[in-house]
């Protein structure tokens, strides 16, 4: 299992300058090659606290890329919903560039209403609108004197600079979170899977929908998987829930906030699944998110022995990428806790995973 770090704003001005943010997210990007870790992500969002101040993850990912001579810069997840093809390849091709050939690009449909609504989009295309952006973006990296006729954008005769470093392109992952055919597209297409944790035999059980469409398709090995915690490591149990708790909690209350729409009666033939799902993460907390796996907390031995835990009932995956300093932790005590879990955790988690598979 490889671990990365993953900057996820949800604070807003009254808590927080969007300055401050950013330049503590580099200073902890910093930390990467130092303390063994593999990538650094960030999203896509717009308008709200939950997201808003990462309004185009490259941007953030083309400094990030300059604090760091190792890690992969992942968007988590660029939404074609929003953007038009050939801008998103072009930038694509240049974030590469400038990175040195490390970048990896995340796709996700976007979920939020009030995004749909200020961006005059209807929710019911988006699974058509992904669809058709991603296979645009993907020929446009991969092809020159490229033309597609769609049914949102058309163009002819396009070659997109700059070209990418990563031949035939950079690697792709989809974002899935609650449709279980997100899964099986992520694997018959051959991408990586970017995922959040739910309970987990729920993310097991959609793990194996994405495997078994991977094989099925003939693509080389089981594919790859990145789901994303948050982390928060200290000496000891108290210290660690008393500096968490309240900032994990608080990123769920935003989260809600963003997505009331859901509450008050939006629906979507294209997303199913999302009041419910929404629902419960208004409802949840954080004892819940701690039982059910989703946010490692606690002493170094607590967190090896969760994240060990939830890697076997899930059967396995390849990457956790951590959120660190979720909603206003500062960047102070965000490092202490990537020193620790990088000292104390990280060398013990294949011999952990290691130990609990043959018990």
């Amino acid at each position: 299992m490889e671990f990365g770090i993953q900057f996820f704003p949800d604070v807003g001005p009254a808590q927080k300058s969007a300055e401050i943010y950013w330049q503590e997210c580099l200073h902890l990007t910093g930390l990467c090659d130092e303390l063994g870790l593999t990538h650094v992500r960030t999203v896509e969002h717009y308008f709200h606290a939950y997201g808003g101040y990462s309004t185009n993850p490259l941007i953030f990912l083309a400094a990030a890329s300059q604090r760091t001579q190792k890690a992969r810069l992942i968007t988590g997840a660029i939404l074609p919903v929003f953007n038009h093809p050939l801008k998103v390849a072009g930038e694509i091709g240049m974030m590469d560039a400038i990175s040195g050939g490390r970048l990896e690009v995340g796709f996700a449909r976007a979920f939020l209403p009030h995004e749909f609504r200020r961006f005059g989009r209807s929710m019911d295309e988006s699974r058509a609108r992904f669809d058709e952006g991603m296979e645009q973006i993907r020929r446009l990296l991969e092809e020159e004197h490229v033309t597609m006729h769609g049914q949102f954008h058309s163009f002819e005769d396009v070659t997109s600079l700059p070209r990418p470093v990563q031949k035939p392109r950079p690697p792709f992952w989809i974002a899935a979170s609650s449709t279980p055919a997100s899964y099986e597209i992520a694997g018959r297409l051959g991408h990586w899977l970017m995922t959040i944790p739910r309970t987990p035999q729920q993310i097991g059980e959609w793990m194996g929908i994405y495997r078994d469409a991977w094989r099925k398709a003939g693509h080389p090995g089981q594919g790859r998987v990145m789901i994303a915690f948050h982390m928060f490591c200290a000496p000891t149990h108290e210290e660690a829930v008393a500096k968490a708790r309240e900032h994990v909690n608080a990123y769920y209350h935003t989260l809600a906030d963003a997505a009331a729409d859901w509450g008050a009666g939006a629906r979507s033939k294209d997303y199913p699944n999302h009041p419910q799902m929404i629902e419960g993460l208004r409802n949840t907390s954080f004892e819940k998110q701690v039982e059910n796996g989703a946010a490692f907390v606690g002493s170094p031995d607590e967190v090896i022995e969760q994240i060990t835990r939830f890697d076997k009932a899930v059967g396995g995956f390849e990457d956790a990428s951590l959120q660190v300093n979720f909603n206003t932790i500062d960047a102070r005590t965000a490092e202490a806790s990537m020193r620790l879990f990088a000292e104390k955790v990280m060398p013990h988690i294949d011999k952990a995973a290691v130990n609990a598979a043959a018990g």
